[in-house]
């Protein structure tokens, strides 16, 4: 059977590392080493592509077209939303050239409060399409939720509500994959709708105490102590999380991702 691959575009917090900022202006890179390139991230979002080469892009963060081109991901066939926070929502306009090379609308899957939320924001991506062309991003929407099995691409996409702090998000399984980003706490349904994954990539803001709306190390470990994954990555790293450190550290099984990173399953 053809290889699932995952490419993780962006493993960064919201504000991406560097932050904007720093003595010289040139970054706020916190407690990571900025010698270490695998320390500079992009917004978290990732790229599903199924064995039949179909893209399926998770979020368009606002680095999306570096992200895109910096990992030579060269057209993407759907996209779906995991919430409507701005580093997973800001680059939607770039869907405005993922249509032209797409021939047509986006499909783009969400549920009814994100697309409520996208639509305030960027209702002009959701007029009908003329047919001439491309000078905004056009979505072709459906609606999704928690709990359900989709279809996407081919591909069976298990979506799992997951408690953000003040909102839910979703997070996706396909196989022996999952994807939990932006969540500090996951319920009995969503440790069962996890069981048997084989890889892991897991929302992991800190290293420090616990967080009021994203996982810290200790909850991850848990996470991974229930589950036994035989891989976990982390994402949506904060400026203490450190890309080497990490690596010396973390138990065997358990990795920071980095911006371009591949997984093969």
């Amino acid at each position: 059977m053809s290889t699932l691959k995952v490419t993780l575009l962006g493993v960064g917090g919201s504000a991406g590392m560097p932050q904007i900022g720093g003595a010289d202006g040139a970054g706020d890179w916190g407690a990571v080493d900025p010698a270490e390139p695998r320390n500079r991230r992009t917004r978290p979002s990732i790229v599903i592509e199924s064995p039949a080469g179909q893209r399926l892009l998770v979020d368009t963060g606002p680095d999306l077209r570096l992200q895109l081109t910096g990992c030579s991901v060269p057209e993407v066939h759907a996209v779906i939303y995991t919430h409507a926070h701005a580093d997973h929502i800001a680059g939607l306009d770039e869907i405005r050239i993922l249509n032209r090379l797409l021939g047509g609308p986006m499909p783009t899957y969400a549920t009814e409060d994100v697309f409520a939320d996208l639509e305030k924001r960027f209702d002009y991506a959701f007029k009908p399409w003329n047919g001439s062309g491309f000078y905004r991003p056009v979505l072709s929407t459906h609606t999704i939720e928690a709990g359900q099995m989709v279809e996407i691409l081919g591909l069976p996409v298990r979506l799992i509500g997951q408690d953000h702090g003040y909102i839910t998000t979703l997070g996706l399984r396909v196989g022996g994959f999952a994807y939990c980003t932006d969540v500090v706490r996951l319920d009995e349904t969503a440790h069962a709708a996890l069981q048997g994954v084989e890889v892991l990539v897991v929302d992991c803001f800190t290293n420090g105490p616990p967080h009021p709306t994203h996982a810290n190390l200790e909850q991850v470990l848990g996470w991974v102590e229930i589950l036994r994954p035989k891989r976990t990555i982390l994402t949506h790293m904060g400026p203490t999380m450190d890309y080497r450190s990490l690596l010396s550290e973390l138990p065997e099984g358990v990795e920071p991702g980095f911006d371009g990173m591949v997984i093969e399953l």
